[in-house]
C-alpha cells in the first residue's frame, strides 16, 4: 500500500482534530470498514504515553498511522491480541484492580464513566495505570449515555498492541532513594519556603513535555548534585497546581505564573517557538518559569527588587 494514500475503508469523520485537553491528547474521529464490520471511534494521534505525536494537517503522516491501526485492529487479529493480553496480565499477579477496568474496556465499544466502569475511589489513576502498560486509550468527555440518560466522560479502548518502553512513563525511584531527596533538599516546600514533613519529590521538568528519550533512571547513588538539579519539594496540593499550569502552558504556549507575578528570569509569557514542544531540549524553555525551579525563581526575584540584577 503506497503510505501516504489512505486505505479505502477508512473515512475520516471530522474535519477538525479533536482535543482532549484535561489528558493534552488528540484524535481524529474515523470509520473503520472490515467487509460487514464496522468500528467507529476515535485514533490517538497526539498520544504522549506512547509516543504519538502527529500533525493533523501532516496528511502523510496522518493517513499513514491510520493504515497502520486499521491493519492492526482487522478482526482476523482479535483472537492473537487478546492471547498477548492474556499473557500479559498473567505478569501482574497485584494488578486486579487495574485488570477489572481492562476487562471492561476490552469488551468494546464507549464505556461511561459514571455507570459503565468498576466502582473505584480512584478511577484515574486505575486508567493511567493501563496507559503505563502501554494500552492506547480514547476518551470523550460528553458522549451520551443511553442509560445515565446523560452526557458523560467515556472511554474506549483500542484494540492495537501495546507499546510497551515507548511512552515517556513516569519515573520511579526506590523508598531509599526518596528519603535521600528529601533529605538532601532539607524537607523544605519550596513554594512556602519553609520546612513541611509532608512534601514529595517534584520533577523541576514537567512529565508532560517528556517523549520516549526523556525518562532515564533513578538510581539509589545519586549524587546530592544531581538531586538538585533534578527535584525540588512541594505538597501534593501545589504539585497539582503546578500540573495545571504545565498542562495549560503546553497547549496554549502561555508560560505560568506564581501569585500572578508576571516575572520570568529567562524568556517572558510566550514559550518560545525556536524550541522544541516536547522532548529533553524542551527543558530549555522551562528555564525562568517560575515553576520550573521555585527557589531560582524567588531568588532571581529578589536580586530583581533589590537593584543586583544589573537593571
Amino acid at each position: 500500500m503506497i503510505m501516504n494514500t489512505l486505505h479505502p475503508n477508512i473515512r475520516i469523520l471530522c474535519e477538525e482534530p479533536i482535543v482532549n485537553t484535561k489528558a493534552s491528547e488528540v484524535y481524529v474521529s474515523v470509520r473503520f470498514t472490515y467487509g460487514g464490520t464496522v468500528w467507529e471511534g476515535y485514533v490517538p494521534i497526539v498520544y504522549r504515553r506512547t509516543g504519538t505525536d502527529i500533525d493533523f494537517d501532516d496528511k502523510e503522516s496522518l493517513f499513514a498511522h491510520l493504515n497502520t491501526v486499521y491493519e492492526q485492529m482487522d478482526p482476523s487479529n482479535a483472537a492473537a491480541w487478546t492471547e498477548a493480553q492474556r499473557e500479559f496480565w498473567k505478569k501482574k499477579p497485584r494488578a486486579d484492580v487495574t485488570k477489572g477496568f481492562f476487562d471492561k474496556l476490552a469488551e468494546g465499544g464507549w464505556k461511561c464513566g459514571a455507570c459503565g466502569m468498576p466502582s473505584n475511589q480512584n478511577p484515574q489513576r486505575r486508567i493511567q495505570d493501563l496507559k503505563e502498560f502501554g494500552y492506547t486509550i480514547a476518551t470523550d468527555l460528553s458522549r451520551y449515555c443511553p442509560n445515565c440518560r446523560r452526557k458523560t466522560s467515556q472511554r474506549l479502548l483500542l484494540p492495537i498492541p501495546r507499546r510497551d518502553g515507548h511512552g515517556n512513563g513516569y519515573e520511579t525511584w526506590s523508598p531509599a532513594l526518596r528519603n535521600r531527596i528529601i533529605s538532601v533538599l532539607g524537607g523544605i516546600d519550596v513554594y512556602e519556603n519553609t520546612y513541611n514533613r509532608n512534601c514529595l519529590p517534584d520533577h523541576k521538568f514537567s512529565e508532560i513535555r517528556w517523549n520516549e528519550r526523556t525518562k532515564s533512571e533513578n538510581p539509589d547513588d545519586m549524587t546530592d548534585e544531581e538531586i538538585r538539579q533534578k527535584f525540588q519539594l512541594l505538597t501534593n496540593q501545589r504539585n497539582q497546581q503546578k500540573r495545571e499550569v504545565c498542562r495549560t502552558c503546553f497547549q496554549t504556549g502561555k508560560r505560568g505564573t506564581i501569585f500572578g507575578i508576571s516575572f520570568y528570569y529567562r524568556g517572558g509569557e510566550e514559550w518560545d517557538k525556536t524550541i522544541p514542544r516536547r522532548g529533553k531540549e524542551a527543558e530549555a524553555g522551562r528555564v525562568g518559569c517560575p515553576w520550573y525551579d521555585i527557589a531560582a525563581w524567588r531568588e532571581k526575584l529578589c536580586e530583581k527588587l533589590n537593584g543586583r540584577d544589573g537593571t
